[in-house]
């Protein structure tokens, strides 16, 4: 193995948190550029991925080799690192690909991703772990949908939500039974199956895990409180929210979260850095999912957890680059 290493972060995507993911690729790029790492930021649109080269400009990739030619030089990379939100990079896609040409990648596998991206099959899978599951319903595009049976079942009010998407886009918050349909509607506008969830009022906190081969690092607990009725898209990147690192909740509690979410982390078979969310109500704690790509801007909740803990994102980043390529090796 070369003394400096060639990392390629994984950018942008095809949803809607395409903007989010560059935000957090260009802050990871700050974290990580040292004199063991180069770093390239390849920008993935389609079928159309571009290194975004600081002197050559835009230069194609080739989805043959996951390599680059530069003034005539193939460049190669030792590990890419995946900061794409949503698909392809959260939803197992592109670590399909990396599977099949044998390049280390940062985050779970093929399984992992694609079934934490499903909320739905994510709490099936979570049934026998010690945590409380909010009840819901799924419903598929074009499927007929009695509101009255719906409520009947899960109250008001009940949030709606793409089964599988993530920021919070297509997610609406619905109080009245004229309202629910509007809100399916909405939510098929990222994935065309919709959860339907009773709403469970209460304490959001949060918790970041990281595993190697070798060490384990569960984080401090966050302590969520929006400005908003809920963690929506403006709470988490309009800074519409405030974020309190250790959470302000008893030790017992904290460390159940902890002991739980490195449960849970193991049980999807997660790797890399990971975040899993919860809703604690009348002394109940109650899952609400699991994040394989979480949020990196600067102000971001792993980063204040790591700093928390006393830790920088270089360090964590570099233990599980290191991990990634060890797992190749």
């Amino acid at each position: 193995m070369t003394s400096t290493l060639n990392i390629a972060i994984m950018a942008g995507g095809n949803s809607s948190e395409e903007g989010i993911s560059l935000k957090g690729a260009a802050q990871i790029a700050k974290w990580i550029a040292n004199k063991r790492f180069n770093v390239f930021t390849i920008l993935v649109k389609g079928t159309v991925w571009t290194l975004k080269h600081p002197t050559q400009g835009d230069v194609p990739v080739s989805w043959d080799t996951f390599t680059a030619q530069i003034n005539g030089q193939t460049q190669k990379f030792d590990c890419a690192l995946i900061a794409i939100h949503g698909t392809p990079g959260e939803n197992g896609l592109l670590q399909g690909y990396f599977e099949m040409m044998g390049i280390p990648y940062t985050t779970g596998g093929v399984m992992n991703t694609s079934v934490t991206f499903n909320k739905e099959i994510t709490k099936r899978l979570l049934h026998g772990v010690d945590v409380h599951l909010a009840k819901g319903v799924s419903i598929r595009k074009n499927q007929e949908v009695n509101t009255q049976d719906v409520l009947k079942n899960l109250g008001l009010p009940v949030f709606v939500k793409p089964n599988e998407s993530g920021s919070s886009y297509g997610i609406t918050k619905v109080k009245t039974a004229d309202d629910l349909l509007s809100a399916i509607e909405k939510s098929f506008s990222e994935d065309p199956v919709a959860l339907i969830e009773e709403f469970i009022p209460g304490m959001e906190l949060t918790c970041g895990v990281v595993k190697t081969q070798n060490k384990t690092l569960v984080l401090p607990v966050t302590e969520i409180v929006p400005k908003n009725e809920y963690f929506d898209y403006g709470a988490k990147y309009e800074n519409q929210v405030e974020e309190i690192t250790p959470a302000r909740i008893p030790d017992e509690l904290a460390n159940q979260i902890q002991t739980l979410s490195s449960e849970i982390y193991d049980k999807l078979s997660c790797r890399g850095i990971v975040r899993i969310d919860y809703i604690y109500s009348n002394k109940k704690l109650y899952f609400l999912e699991v994040n394989t790509v979480p949020g990196m801007s600067e102000t971001s909740i792993v980063p204040q957890q790591v700093a928390a803990a006393g830790l920088t994102m270089s360090d964590v980043f570099a233990m599980v680059i290191d991990d990634a390529i060890a797992r190749k090796a």
